[in-house]
Protein backbone atom coordinates (compact mmCIF):
# COMPACT_ATOMS: atom_id res chain seq x y z
CA UNK A 1 0.00 0.00 0.00
CA UNK A 2 1.40 3.39 -0.97
CA UNK A 3 1.53 6.41 1.28
CA UNK A 4 -1.43 8.74 1.02
CA UNK A 5 -0.80 12.20 -0.32
CA UNK A 6 -1.45 14.93 2.26
CA UNK A 7 -4.72 16.75 1.91
CA UNK A 8 -4.50 20.36 0.69
CA UNK A 9 -3.72 22.69 3.56
CA UNK A 10 -2.70 19.82 5.85
CA UNK A 11 -0.46 20.76 8.77
CA UNK A 12 2.44 18.54 9.82
CA UNK A 13 4.88 18.79 12.72
CA UNK A 14 8.36 17.88 11.50
CA UNK A 15 10.50 15.45 13.48
CA UNK A 16 13.13 17.48 15.29
CA UNK A 17 13.41 20.38 17.70
CA UNK A 18 10.85 23.15 17.52
CA UNK A 19 13.65 25.69 17.28
CA UNK A 20 14.36 24.50 13.73
CA UNK A 21 10.75 24.88 12.64
CA UNK A 22 9.17 28.07 11.38
CA UNK A 23 5.73 27.26 12.77
CA UNK A 24 4.10 28.20 9.45
CA UNK A 25 1.09 26.41 8.05
CA UNK A 26 0.65 25.36 4.45
CA UNK A 27 -2.04 28.03 4.13
CA UNK A 28 0.48 30.72 5.05
CA UNK A 29 -0.83 31.45 8.55
CA UNK A 30 1.53 31.41 11.53
CA UNK A 31 0.19 29.24 14.34
CA UNK A 32 2.57 30.80 16.87
CA UNK A 33 1.87 34.42 15.89
CA UNK A 34 1.42 36.50 19.01
CA UNK A 35 2.32 33.60 21.30
CA UNK A 36 5.98 32.85 20.66
CA UNK A 37 8.13 31.83 23.59
CA UNK A 38 10.03 34.78 25.05
CA UNK A 39 13.78 34.79 24.73
CA UNK A 40 14.09 34.73 28.52
CA UNK A 41 12.26 31.85 30.20
CA UNK A 42 10.34 32.83 33.33
CA UNK A 43 10.43 30.68 36.45
CA UNK A 44 8.39 30.49 39.65
CA UNK A 45 9.80 28.28 42.42
CA UNK A 46 7.31 26.74 44.85
CA UNK A 47 9.08 26.23 48.15
CA UNK A 48 9.20 26.38 51.91
CA UNK A 49 12.37 28.30 52.68
CA UNK A 50 15.00 25.63 52.01
CA UNK A 51 15.19 23.44 48.91
CA UNK A 52 13.73 26.30 46.85
CA UNK A 53 16.66 28.62 47.56
CA UNK A 54 19.17 25.83 46.93
CA UNK A 55 17.61 24.99 43.56
CA UNK A 56 17.81 28.64 42.60
CA UNK A 57 21.43 28.97 43.72
CA UNK A 58 22.62 25.87 41.89
CA UNK A 59 20.55 25.94 38.70
CA UNK A 60 19.21 29.43 37.97
CA UNK A 61 21.23 32.12 39.77
CA UNK A 62 23.87 32.61 37.09
CA UNK A 63 21.73 31.80 34.05
CA UNK A 64 20.88 34.94 32.10
CA UNK A 65 18.58 32.92 29.81
CA UNK A 66 16.02 32.54 32.60
CA UNK A 67 14.30 34.93 34.98
CA UNK A 68 13.03 33.73 38.35
CA UNK A 69 10.12 36.09 38.90
CA UNK A 70 9.11 34.81 42.34
CA UNK A 71 9.47 32.24 45.05
CA UNK A 72 6.31 31.09 46.76
CA UNK A 73 6.14 29.88 50.35
CA UNK A 74 4.08 27.31 52.24
CA UNK A 75 4.40 24.85 55.17
CA UNK A 76 6.38 27.26 57.42
CA UNK A 77 4.58 30.25 59.04
CA UNK A 78 5.73 33.82 58.38
CA UNK A 79 8.29 33.13 55.66
CA UNK A 80 6.33 34.78 52.85
CA UNK A 81 5.99 38.46 51.94
CA UNK A 82 9.72 39.12 52.10
CA UNK A 83 12.50 39.02 49.50
CA UNK A 84 15.34 36.71 48.65
CA UNK A 85 18.04 39.36 49.02
CA UNK A 86 20.24 40.64 46.23
CA UNK A 87 23.39 39.69 48.14
CA UNK A 88 22.32 36.04 47.80
CA UNK A 89 20.44 36.27 44.49
CA UNK A 90 23.47 37.57 42.59
CA UNK A 91 24.15 40.34 40.07
CA UNK A 92 21.30 39.31 37.74
CA UNK A 93 18.84 40.21 40.53
CA UNK A 94 19.92 43.59 41.95
CA UNK A 95 16.55 44.03 43.66
CA UNK A 96 16.34 40.47 44.94
CA UNK A 97 13.38 38.16 44.30
CA UNK A 98 9.94 38.44 45.95
CA UNK A 99 8.70 35.59 48.15
CA UNK A 100 4.92 35.39 47.94
CA UNK A 101 2.31 33.05 49.41
CA UNK A 102 1.78 29.95 47.30
CA UNK A 103 -1.91 30.82 47.05
CA UNK A 104 -0.91 33.77 44.85
CA UNK A 105 0.43 31.55 42.05
CA UNK A 106 -2.55 32.35 39.75
CA UNK A 107 -1.92 36.08 40.18
CA UNK A 108 1.81 35.65 39.57
CA UNK A 109 1.17 33.73 36.37
CA UNK A 110 -1.44 36.24 35.22
CA UNK A 111 1.12 38.98 35.73
CA UNK A 112 4.08 37.29 34.05
CA UNK A 113 2.51 35.01 31.47
CA UNK A 114 3.67 31.43 30.79
CA UNK A 115 6.21 30.24 33.35
CA UNK A 116 7.94 27.06 34.42
CA UNK A 117 6.66 26.17 37.89
CA UNK A 118 9.44 24.42 39.81
CA UNK A 119 8.27 22.34 42.76
CA UNK A 120 10.85 22.51 45.56
CA UNK A 121 9.67 21.29 48.94
CA UNK A 122 9.39 17.96 50.69
CA UNK A 123 7.47 15.47 52.81
CA UNK A 124 4.32 15.53 50.72
CA UNK A 125 2.47 12.67 49.07
CA UNK A 126 2.88 11.85 45.41
CA UNK A 127 -0.79 12.69 44.98
CA UNK A 128 -0.18 16.14 46.50
CA UNK A 129 2.66 16.80 44.04
CA UNK A 130 0.52 15.89 41.06
CA UNK A 131 -2.31 18.13 42.26
CA UNK A 132 0.22 20.98 42.23
CA UNK A 133 1.31 19.90 38.76
CA UNK A 134 -2.27 19.90 37.51
CA UNK A 135 -2.84 23.34 39.05
CA UNK A 136 0.27 24.79 37.41
CA UNK A 137 -0.52 23.29 34.01
CA UNK A 138 -4.15 24.40 34.13
CA UNK A 139 -2.86 27.94 34.70
CA UNK A 140 -0.79 27.67 31.52
CA UNK A 141 2.59 26.74 32.94
CA UNK A 142 4.97 23.83 32.77
CA UNK A 143 5.68 21.77 35.89
CA UNK A 144 9.30 21.00 36.77
CA UNK A 145 11.03 18.74 39.30
CA UNK A 146 14.79 19.16 39.70
CA UNK A 147 16.64 16.08 40.86
CA UNK A 148 19.98 15.33 42.51
CA UNK A 149 21.87 15.28 39.21
CA UNK A 150 21.02 18.96 38.71
CA UNK A 151 21.29 20.20 42.29
CA UNK A 152 23.75 18.06 44.31
CA UNK A 153 27.10 19.88 44.59
CA UNK A 154 30.24 17.70 44.37
CA UNK A 155 32.78 17.95 47.19
CA UNK A 156 36.54 17.51 47.38
CA UNK A 157 36.15 15.61 50.66
CA UNK A 158 34.06 12.50 51.38
CA UNK A 159 30.37 13.10 52.04
CA UNK A 160 28.17 10.85 54.15
CA UNK A 161 24.50 11.81 53.85
CA UNK A 162 21.77 10.85 56.30
CA UNK A 163 18.28 11.21 54.82
CA UNK A 164 14.87 9.61 55.34
CA UNK A 165 11.75 8.39 53.61
CA UNK A 166 9.59 10.59 55.89
CA UNK A 167 10.24 13.35 58.37
CA UNK A 168 10.42 12.09 61.94
CA UNK A 169 11.96 8.75 60.98
CA UNK A 170 15.05 9.33 63.14
CA UNK A 171 17.68 11.07 61.02
CA UNK A 172 19.10 13.14 63.87
CA UNK A 173 19.97 10.19 66.10
CA UNK A 174 21.42 8.35 63.12
CA UNK A 175 23.52 11.36 62.13
CA UNK A 176 24.96 11.66 65.63
CA UNK A 177 25.86 7.98 65.70
CA UNK A 178 27.61 8.22 62.33
CA UNK A 179 29.61 11.20 63.59
CA UNK A 180 30.64 9.18 66.67
CA UNK A 181 31.81 6.24 64.55
CA UNK A 182 33.87 8.41 62.21
CA UNK A 183 35.33 10.47 65.05
CA UNK A 184 36.42 7.29 66.85
CA UNK A 185 38.44 6.50 63.72
CA UNK A 186 40.37 9.73 64.07
CA UNK A 187 38.52 11.72 61.41
CA UNK A 188 37.37 15.30 61.84
CA UNK A 189 33.71 15.37 60.91
CA UNK A 190 31.84 18.60 60.24
CA UNK A 191 28.05 18.49 60.18
CA UNK A 192 26.12 20.43 57.55
CA UNK A 193 22.44 20.77 58.37
CA UNK A 194 19.59 21.12 55.91
CA UNK A 195 18.49 24.79 55.92
CA UNK A 196 16.04 26.39 58.31
CA UNK A 197 16.32 30.04 57.17
CA UNK A 198 13.60 31.63 59.25
CA UNK A 199 15.39 34.85 60.17
CA UNK A 200 17.10 37.59 58.16
CA UNK A 201 18.33 35.88 55.02
CA UNK A 202 21.06 38.49 54.47
CA UNK A 203 22.76 37.27 57.66
CA UNK A 204 22.32 33.58 56.96
CA UNK A 205 24.30 32.91 53.80
CA UNK A 206 26.92 30.89 55.69
CA UNK A 207 26.48 30.04 59.38
CA UNK A 208 29.09 28.24 61.50
CA UNK A 209 28.24 27.06 65.00
CA UNK A 210 30.90 25.77 67.39
CA UNK A 211 29.47 26.93 70.74
CA UNK A 212 26.13 27.74 72.33
CA UNK A 213 27.12 31.41 72.23
CA UNK A 214 27.20 31.14 68.43
CA UNK A 215 23.56 30.04 68.50
CA UNK A 216 22.63 33.02 70.66
CA UNK A 217 24.45 35.48 68.40
CA UNK A 218 22.58 34.08 65.40
CA UNK A 219 19.20 34.36 67.16
CA UNK A 220 18.51 30.71 66.41
CA UNK A 221 14.94 29.53 66.80
CA UNK A 222 13.90 26.72 69.13
CA UNK A 223 13.63 24.39 66.15
CA UNK A 224 17.16 25.24 65.03
CA UNK A 225 18.52 24.76 68.54
CA UNK A 226 16.86 21.35 68.78
CA UNK A 227 18.85 20.27 65.73
CA UNK A 228 22.17 22.00 66.43
CA UNK A 229 22.62 21.66 70.21
CA UNK A 230 23.02 17.85 70.37
CA UNK A 231 25.89 18.08 67.87
CA UNK A 232 27.55 20.94 69.77
CA UNK A 233 27.24 19.03 73.05
CA UNK A 234 29.30 16.26 71.45
CA UNK A 235 31.98 18.67 70.23
CA UNK A 236 30.92 18.76 66.58
CA UNK A 237 30.95 21.88 64.44
CA UNK A 238 27.72 22.58 62.56
CA UNK A 239 27.27 24.60 59.39
CA UNK A 240 23.94 25.74 57.97
CA UNK A 241 22.53 28.72 56.10
CA UNK A 242 21.29 29.51 52.62
CA UNK A 243 24.21 29.33 50.16
CA UNK A 244 25.40 25.74 50.28
CA UNK A 245 28.10 26.25 47.68
CA UNK A 246 29.72 28.88 49.89
CA UNK A 247 29.14 26.68 52.94
CA UNK A 248 30.93 23.78 51.24
CA UNK A 249 33.97 25.95 50.50
CA UNK A 250 34.29 26.71 54.22
CA UNK A 251 33.70 23.13 55.35
CA UNK A 252 36.37 21.79 53.01
CA UNK A 253 38.94 24.00 54.77
CA UNK A 254 38.57 22.21 58.11
CA UNK A 255 36.93 18.79 57.71
CA UNK A 256 38.09 15.31 56.77
CA UNK A 257 34.49 14.19 56.24
CA UNK A 258 31.26 16.13 55.66
CA UNK A 259 28.18 14.69 57.34
CA UNK A 260 24.98 15.84 55.66
CA UNK A 261 22.22 15.97 58.29
CA UNK A 262 19.10 16.02 56.13
CA UNK A 263 15.80 17.73 56.71
CA UNK A 264 12.31 16.29 56.26
CA UNK A 265 12.64 13.58 53.59
CA UNK A 266 14.62 15.73 51.17
CA UNK A 267 17.58 14.38 49.22
CA UNK A 268 21.09 15.75 49.88
CA UNK A 269 22.38 19.11 48.67
CA UNK A 270 25.79 17.49 48.14
CA UNK A 271 26.82 14.50 46.06
CA UNK A 272 27.12 11.72 48.62
CA UNK A 273 29.78 9.03 48.68
CA UNK A 274 27.60 7.10 51.11
CA UNK A 275 23.87 7.74 51.44
CA UNK A 276 22.15 6.37 54.53
CA UNK A 277 18.35 6.47 54.42
CA UNK A 278 16.24 6.00 57.54
CA UNK A 279 12.90 4.19 57.23
CA UNK A 280 10.09 4.18 59.79
CA UNK A 281 8.32 0.88 60.58
CA UNK A 282 5.35 2.80 61.97
CA UNK A 283 4.64 4.06 58.45
CA UNK A 284 5.19 1.07 56.17
CA UNK A 285 4.76 1.78 52.49
CA UNK A 286 5.42 5.51 52.85
CA UNK A 287 8.81 4.99 51.20
CA UNK A 288 6.86 4.51 47.97
CA UNK A 289 4.16 7.13 48.46
CA UNK A 290 5.92 10.33 49.55
CA UNK A 291 8.04 12.88 47.72
CA UNK A 292 10.98 13.00 47.61
CA UNK A 293 11.41 10.19 50.12
CA UNK A 294 11.03 7.58 47.40
CA UNK A 295 13.96 9.18 45.59
CA UNK A 296 16.06 8.73 48.73
CA UNK A 297 14.83 5.16 49.09
CA UNK A 298 15.88 4.31 45.55
CA UNK A 299 19.26 6.09 45.90
CA UNK A 300 20.16 4.53 49.26
CA UNK A 301 23.43 2.72 49.82
CA UNK A 302 22.23 1.74 53.31
CA UNK A 303 18.67 1.61 54.66
CA UNK A 304 18.33 1.88 58.43
CA UNK A 305 15.04 0.70 59.92
CA UNK A 306 14.66 2.82 63.03
CA UNK A 307 12.31 2.27 66.02
CA UNK A 308 12.30 -1.47 65.31
CA UNK A 309 11.74 -2.30 68.99
CA UNK A 310 8.52 -0.27 69.07
CA UNK A 311 6.86 -1.48 65.88
CA UNK A 312 3.89 -3.83 65.76
CA UNK A 313 4.96 -6.98 63.93
CA UNK A 314 1.45 -8.42 63.77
Amino acid sequence: MGLREPAPGAFFLPVGPLSSWSGSRADGRDDFAGSRMPTQKKIVILGAGGRDFHNFNTVYRGDAAVRVVAFTATQIPNIENRRYPAVLAGPLYPEGIPIRPESELPAIMAEHGPVDVVFAYSDVSHEYVMHKASWAMALGGNFVLLGPAATAIPSRIPVVAVCAVRTGAGKSQTSRRVVEILTERGLKVVVVRHPMPYGELERQGVQRFATFDDLARADCTIEEREEYEPHLERGSIVFAGVDYGAILAEVEKEADVLLWDGGNNDFPFYKADLQIVVADPHRPGHEQRYHPGETNFRMADVIVINKETTADYA
